[in-house]
């Protein structure tokens, strides 16, 4: 049992590296249903000027970055915790049809909707000689 607080010695020096917004960033829920991939993801913070996504080589990539306001230079900061900059997240989806794909953001949740395309099978029986 200890009486101090747990994060009561070099407070300062570990609000960085031990940053819960930063593990916390993007958090997402997929699943498949009607032959679909379905992504809703939290975005908190952004406008949908904000994110893209983009579909390559299988990869489903969502970035969204914001930039600092410069107009605050007359302020005098005692705490800044709101952060700027670029957060990314990289998902495997395989082959999917990239011309229906939908995303959708509002409330700060991103929803993305990405059919999935049958795969044909390529396989061929081979006669020996």
């Amino acid at each position: 049992m200890s009486l101090l607080p747990r994060r009561y010695y070099l407070d300062n020096f570990f609000d960085d590296f031990l940053d819960e917004r930063i593990s916390n960033a993007m958090k997402c829920d997929i699943y498949e249903k009607d032959n679909k991939y379905h992504v809703e993801m939290d975005i908190p913070g952004f406008n949908k000027e904000d994110i893209s996504i983009d579909i390559n080589d299988g990869y489903l990539t969502v970035e969204a970055t914001k930039g600092e306001d410069k107009e605050e230079k007359d302020k005098n900061y005692i705490r800044r915790e709101r952060t700027y900059g670029e957060i990314k997240r990289q998902f495997y989806v395989g082959n999917v049809d990239t011309e229906k794909t939908k995303a959708e953001f509002k409330n700060g949740t991103l929803k993305i909707v990405i059919p999935k395309v049958e795969e044909k099978e390529n396989k061929k029986l081979i006669n020996i000689d």
